[in-house]
C-alpha cells in the first residue's frame, strides 16, 4: 500500500504519532488510507449539501474496509462571481483545485481517492488531479438543482439573468424581477440546466470516472445519498483490482466524451476541459477533430437554456446512459472502455432504456444531423473559436453584420442595456481571453441582456473570453490567438463587416488582407490589467483556450 510510507515501520513512527493525534486507532491505521476529497462550502449553492455526500462516502469506504480522512477543495460560484472581478477568478480556480489536490494527496501517501465535485471549475480541477496522482479514484458530484416556477413556468439561473435584461429592455418590472430571484433557483445542487457544472458532471460520468447517475440525480434526491455510498465502496473495489484514473482516460475515452458533449448538446466550457484534463492523462485532444465527430453525431438533447428540459428531466428519461445506448446505435462509441464499475462502457449501459423520446430524441429523430459545439475558423480566429450551436436560433446560424467593439465586458453591458445595440450588429468584446482579462472571464451577463432585449435572433456576440453554459443564442468565444497576443480579433475596428456561417464553421471578419497587415503593424499590446498576485501569476503562464487554457510551466 502507498499508505504505509507513512504507517508501516520503525522510521515511520512519528507519522504514526500524528495519526494518533487525530484520534485514529491502530485498527484503522492497518486499512487502506483513503482521501475524500470534499468541496463542501456555505457559499456555492451546488456545494451546501456536499458535508452530507461526504458523509455518506465516508461510510461506504469504511463499510468496503477502508479508512476514509476527509480533505478539502476550493471552488468558486461562477453565478455569484459573475459580472465583477470575482469572474476573473474562476477559470483560474480550476488549477489551483488541481496543484492543492495534488498536494494534498501526494502528501500524505493516500491510497486512494474519492473526489466530491460540483460546480465548474471544480470538476475538472479534480479530474486534473485525479490523472496526475492516478491513484484509484472515483468522482460522486453533489448533484443538480430542481429547476424553479414562476407562473407555472420552469425556471432556471439562466432566466434570472435574462430578466435582468428585460427588466432593462422595460419588458418587465421591478416586482416581476423579485418573483424570478425568490424562485429562479429553488434547492441546493448545480445550476438546473445543460450549464458547465452539469456538463462536466455528465461526461465525467461518460469518460468513467463516476457510477451512474452522477451526472442526473438531483442534489435533494436521497439516491444521491445511495450513490454516495457506492462510489465509496466502488473505489475500495478499484483498489482491490489496481484500476487507475490513466487506465479509464486515455484517447478513446475522451473521443467517446467528445461524441457525447455533442449529442448532449453540453456547455462551450466543455472545449476548455476536456483538452486541460486530457493533458494531465497524457493525451493530446486536438479540438480539430471535435467538428469531424460532430458532423457524424446527432444532437439528442436541448436542455436549458437550449430547450424547455433540465437535468431533472433527463434523470427520468433514464439520464447519461441511456443517451450513450441510443447513440451507440450508430456505432460512435467505443465500448470496450474500462469504467470505475470495473466493467466496461458496453456492459454499463447494456439495456439501459430511454424513457422518453421527448426529452432524449433518438437517433432517427434528432434536433439535428450534428452535434451541439461547432468550432469555427476563419480570419478573425486562424486557431478556433467556439459556439453551442444547438443554442443558436436557426435565423442565426449565417449572419453577416457591423462590429460594435469593446475593450472590456463592462463597456459592452453598458451599450447593450442604453440601446446602443440593434438588431443585425455584432458585439466584439475582446481583452478578456486567458491572457489578457486575465482570467478568461464568462459573458452571461451581456449574452443575457442581449436575450432579455428581445435580440438574440439578431444580434450575435464574439469574444476572446468564454460563456457560461447558461448563454444562448450566437455567443461566439475562445476566439484564438486572442487580443492580449495580438490576434484578429484585436485589429477589428468600428463597422467592419463581420460574417458568420456555424454550418460551414467559418467566423470572417470582411478586411482584406493587406489591411489586416497593416492594423497588426501599428497594433500595441494593452497595458496589464493586473499586475500583482495570483492572477498575474496565472496570465504569466496560460495558454491559449484552444489548448485548454492550461498553464505552462
Amino acid at each position: 500500500m502507498k499508505s504505509d510510507s507513512v504507517k508501516k515501520g520503525m522510521q515511520q513512527a512519528p507519522h504514526r504519532s500524528l495519526f494518533h493525534a487525530l484520534g485514529m486507532t491502530e485498527e484503522e491505521m492497518e486499512k487502506p488510507l483513503i482521501g475524500i476529497v470534499s468541496s463542501y462550502n456555505e457559499i456555492v449553492p451546488g456545494h451546501m449539501n456536499l458535508d452530507k455526500i461526504t458523509n455518506a462516502v465516508k461510510m461506504g469506504v469504511a463499510m468496503a474496509g477502508g479508512n476514509p480522512v476527509m480533505v478539502p477543495a476550493i471552488a468558486v460560484c461562477d453565478g455569484i462571481a459573475m459580472g465583477h472581478i470575482g469572474m476573473k477568478y474562476s477559470l483560474a480556480t480550476r488549477d489551483l483545485v488541481a496543484d492543492s489536490t495534488e498536494c494534498l494527496a501526494t502528501a500524505h501517501a493516500f491510497d486512494a481517492l474519492v473526489m466530491i465535485p460540483n460546480c465548474d471549475k471544480n470538476v475538472p480541477g479534480l479530474l486534473m488531479a485525479a490523472a496526475r496522482v492516478n491513484v484509484p479514484t472515483v468522482f460522486v458530484s453533489g448533484g443538480p438543482m430542481l429547476a424553479g416556477r414562476v407562473h407555472g413556468h420552469r425556471t432556471s439561473l439562466s432566466s434570472m439573468f435574462e430578466a435582468v435584461g428585460a427588466y432593462s429592455a422595460g419588458k418587465m418590472t421591478e416586482e416581476e424581477v423579485k418573483e424570478y430571484e425568490q424562485s429562479a433557483c429553488p434547492t441546493c445542487g448545480s445550476c438546473s440546466g445543460m450549464y458547465t457544472a452539469n456538463s462536466m458532471n455528465c461526461l465525467t460520468e461518460v469518460l468513467g470516472m463516476g457510477l451512474r447517475g452522477n451526472g442526473t440525480i438531483p442534489a435533494v434526491y436521497s439516491d444521491r445519498i445511495k450513490l454516495a455510498k457506492h462510489a465509496g465502496m466502488a473505489v475500495m473495489d478499484m483498489l482491490e483490482k489496481n484500476i487507475r484514473p490513466r487506465d479509464i482516460m486515455n484517447e478513446r475515452s475522451f473521443r467517446n466524451a467528445l461524441v457525447m458533449d455533442m449529442a448532449l448538446g453540453c456547455s462551450t466550457n466543455s472545449m476548455l476541459h476536456l483538452p486541460a484534463v486530457a493533458h494531465e492523462a497524457g493525451v493530446e485532444l486536438n479540438l480539430e477533430i471535435a467538428n469531424e465527430i460532430s458532423a457524424k453525431t446527432p444532437n439528442l438533447c436541448h436542455l436549458a437554456p437550449a430547450g424547455p428540459t433540465y437535468i431533472e428531466d433527463l434523470h427520468e428519461a433514464g439520464g447519461i446512459y441511456a443517451v450513450m445506448n441510443e447513440i451507440s446505435k450508430l456505432g460512435l462509441l467505443d465500448l470496450d472502455c474500462m469504467t470505475v464499475t470495473g466493467k466496461t462502457v458496453g456492459e454499463n449501459i447494456k439495456g439501459c432504456v430511454n424513457r422518453d423520446p421527448q426529452v432524449i430524441r433518438t437517433v432517427e429523430n434528432p434536433y439535428s444531423n450534428t452535434g451541439g459545439i461547432a468550432i469555427l475558423k476563419g480570419n478573425l480566429a486562424p486557431d478556433s473559436a467556439v459556439v453551442k450551436r444547438s443554442a443558436v436560433a436557426p435565423e442565426m446560424l449565417q449572419h453577416e453584420g457591423p462590429a460594435r467593439v469593446f475593450d472590456c465586458e463592462e463597456d459592452a453591458i453598458d451599450a447593450i442595456k442604453g440601446g446602443k445595440i440593434v438588431a443585425g450588429d455584432v458585439v466584439v468584446i475582446r481583452y478578456e481571453g486567458p491572457k489578457g482579462g486575465p482570467g478568461m472571464r464568462e459573458m452571461l451577463n451581456p449574452t443575457s441582456a442581449i436575450a432579455g432585449m428581445g435580440l438574440g435572433s439578431s444580434v450575435a456576440l464574439i469574444t476572446d473570453g468564454r460563456f457560461s453554459g447558461a448563454s444562448r443564442g450566437a455567443s461566439i468565444g475562445h476566439a484564438c490567438p486572442e487580443a492580449a497576443v495580438g490576434g484578429p480579433i484585436a485589429l477589428v475596428e468600428e463597422g467592419d463587416i463581420i460574417s458568420i456561417d456555424i454550418d460551414k464553421c467559418r467566423l470572417d471578419v470582411l478586411v482584406s488582407d493587406e489591411e489586416m497587415a497593416a492594423r497588426k503593424e501599428k497594433w500595441q499590446p494593452r497595458k496589464p490589467q493586473v499586475t500583482t498576485g495570483y492572477l498575474a501569476r496565472y496570465a504569466a503562464m496560460a495558454a491559449p483556450a484552444s489548448r485548454g487554457a492550461i498553464l505552462e510551466l
